[in-house]
């Protein structure tokens, strides 16, 4: 019953996420952090670091939720094979992008990297709404069609 709101919760943040990396990528702040995990002022940023802080905070929140909701889509009882598909690939694209973003700060925001990490954020994205929208649906259980 849960579980369709934690892939609900997990798609909210995933936009947020891809809004500020939007946001980041436009304003030429995409390495005013230059180092990966954490930005030379350590785990809390001063106010040169802090967008691109609050970007990686809620990327390692929406890896989390994402994670959690392809291990809900498999351990979530009567759970269709839909779900699990759709939230396995979600689970691993949140992965493939964490590692991804660090690779583009790590090459300095490599042009090829940079388009990489977006096609996979697209993919992630995809693959998270309809784990939303299969969810929802499956919740609500089968239509019964009746002819009268």
């Amino acid at each position: 019953m849960y579980y369709k709101y934690l892939a609900l919760a997990s798609l909210v943040i995933l936009y947020s996420l891809m809004f500020i990396g939007g946001y980041l990528q436009a304003s030429g702040q995409g390495l005013t952090c230059p180092q990966w995990p954490l930005c030379p002022s350590g785990i809390l940023p001063s106010a040169e670091f802090l967008t691109e802080w609050i970007h990686r905070f809620i990327a390692a929140t929406t890896g989390v939720l994402i994670v959690a909701t392809a291990i809900g889509a498999w351990k979530t009882k009567g759970s269709h094979n839909k779900i699990r598909i759709t939230g396995t690939l979600a689970g691993i694209c949140a992965v493939a992008q964490i590692a991804l973003g660090a690779i583009v700060i790590n090459t300095k925001l490599h042009a090829v990297i940079v388009a990489i990490h977006n096609g996979v954020g697209i993919l992630l994205f995809a693959m998270t709404l309809l784990t939303v929208l299969f969810a929802f649906r499956l919740a609500r259980g089968p239509k019964i069609e009746t002819s009268v």
